[in-house]
């Protein structure tokens, strides 16, 4: 009973998203775009949920219980992926780009990965989660990603004293930001101070003098950037978690080992779990594959960003304020302009970053429910300036994170694992702080496990690999921590028994 019940819950929401689809088709062609979002995040999350991947997991398994699963498995996905990226790249149909490179990527990824695993999953593993029906990974996203994030890019205070005088100067110098957006606080002056002077490349443009050709995306950014290290990853990982267990059978059955037998090994700790594997596989092509499909839009369209398209359609007021259009030769409606200070011209940009990507959508969400209790959030540069705030109906990566949640929700559902467990205890507290760490350690990294370490580690930034041993830093620091706070409680449980 309960699993045909089940199967109709998972047919019930495919059919609503194709319902809701045909709804934007037939409103305006140019939904087309912010529907290809829908749908491949729907796909992420029907793998995600199928092959339990969660980069939070990976991590704790490792330092908690000695399990390699999940780590093999994103590495086989991230191998997969620069692949495919390597491909776009040499055919000029990627949306890729390298972020600002600098220490602040070690220090954001090392506060995301403490709030990871107090959260119990990433950013990409809380939304499948909350398709599961996980209550923690709810508040994770609402009150961390969501809301925290949104107040953490908006205010002053405390943050404004801990800036050194030099980002101050440095963003002040910068004539063609409008000068009241500068206005919110330290997130601003952080970033046009600080982050924006910082160098941006890939490993292709580097070995190349800045023209890269076919072999130095393959070889720069796919080979040297993304299979080498994560070939060395695995190697690590076998050697101090999956060696053992396999050379001591191997010797058993022997009596002795040689070079063929580490080889098996590392093979077989790959295949143990195959469901993880493929879908490691799978998502690696599917993240190649979305890329090519939003750069096929854009060419389809002749715009490079949804703003462009929100823009002919009259909802400019969904945008930012960038100080060049990308459309230079379209006028917008006067209704639809926002007043704009000096000779900055009105925006046509809204957050679209033509990949798998997470948490700035969530900002935005946050952002959406705040100004609807009257505070303003176009003062400041990331959503003034750089993403805009559109309605919640209209924010293309935002339903890539809805889809994401769905497209879990039906797997969960066909696979009769969804259930709703709303958090008890202590749970409430691990679950919003550990999203406020997640938020906190996203946004001066410009991304989260997906867009500043997967994305990049695949597309030939070295800023992947910067993001992702803070990543597993922070890690380990919460699997450290609660490993004492387990102790501690048991130790007052027994005293009290």
């Amino acid at each position: 009973m309960e699993e045909k019940r089940n199967q109709m819950w998972a047919y019930i929401i495919m059919g609503a998203l194709l319902l809701i689809s045909f709804i934007y088709y037939k409103v305006n062609i140019y939904y087309i775009y912010l529907i290809v979002y829908i749908w491949f995040g729907f796909a992420y999350g029907m793998m995600l949920q199928y092959g339990r991947f969660c980069f939070a997991s990976a991590s704790r398994d490792l330092f908690a219980a000695g399990v390699p699963r999940m780590a093999v498995g994103i590495m086989i996905a991230l191998v997969f992926f620069s692949i495919v990226q390597a491909v776009l790249s040499a055919t000029n149909m990627s949306t890729f780009h390298p972020a600002p490179f600098g220490i602040h990527m070690l220090i954001s990824g090392t506060i995301f990965g403490i709030g990871m695993v107090l959260a119990g999953g990433c950013a990409s593993g809380s939304l499948y989660k909350i398709g599961e029906g996980n209550g923690t990974s709810i508040l994770a996203v609402i009150f961390g990603l969501s809301l925290g994030q949104a107040i953490f890019v908006d205010v002053g205070g405390v943050f404004d004293k801990l800036l050194p005088q030099s980002w101050v100067e440095s963003a002040m110098q910068k004539k063609w930001i409008p000068p009241y957006i500068m206005e919110s606080g330290w997130f601003d002056r952080y970033l046009a101070g600080y982050v924006w002077n910082k160098p941006q490349y890939t490993i292709a443009k580097l070995i190349s003098n800045g023209h890269p050709t076919t072999i130095h995306y393959f070889i720069g950014n796919s080979l040297i950037n993304a299979i080498l290290p994560a070939t060395l990853i695995l190697i690590v990982v076998y050697m101090k978690w999956a060696r053992k267990g396999f050379i001591k059978k191997r010797r058993k059955q022997k009596g002795k080992t040689g070079l063929g037998d580490e080889l098996a090994g590392i093979w077989n700790m790959i295949t143990a779990s195959k469901r993880t594997s493929l879908m490691g596989v799978l998502i690696g092509i599917t993240a190649g594959l979305h890329i090519l499909v939003m750069k096929g839009m854009q060419v389809k369209f002749g715009v490079n960003n949804f703003g462009q398209l929100l823009t002919r359609m009259g909802h400019g007021l969904d945008l930012s304020a960038r100080a060049k259009l990308y459309d230079p030769n379209f006028v917008p409606k006067l209704s639809s302009i926002r007043e704009i200070v000096g000779d900055v011209t009105v925006g046509n940009t809204v957050f679209d970053p033509g990949y798998w990507y997470i948490t700035s959508q969530e900002a935005q969400f946050g952002a959406w429910i705040l100004e609807k209790f009257g505070w303003n959030m176009h003062d400041n540069i990331f959503f003034g300036y750089v993403n805009g705030i559109p309605e919640l109906w209209r924010n293309p990566a935002l339903w890539m994170s809805l889809g994401i949640i769905f497209g879990s929700m039906v797997m969960a559902r066909l696979q009769n694992e969804f259930r709703f467990k709303w958090p008890k205890g202590e749970l409430y507290v691990w679950g919003i702080l550990g999203g406020l760490l997640m938020g906190f350690g996203s946004r001066p990294s410009l991304g989260c496990n997906i867009g500043a370490f997967f994305i990049r580690a695949a597309g030939g930034d070295p800023n992947g690999w910067v993001y992702g041993t803070g990543m597993v830093l922070g890690a380990f620091i919460g699997v450290k921590f609660f490993n004492w706070w387990t102790e501690r409680k048991m130790a007052k449980e027994l005293e009290s028994f």
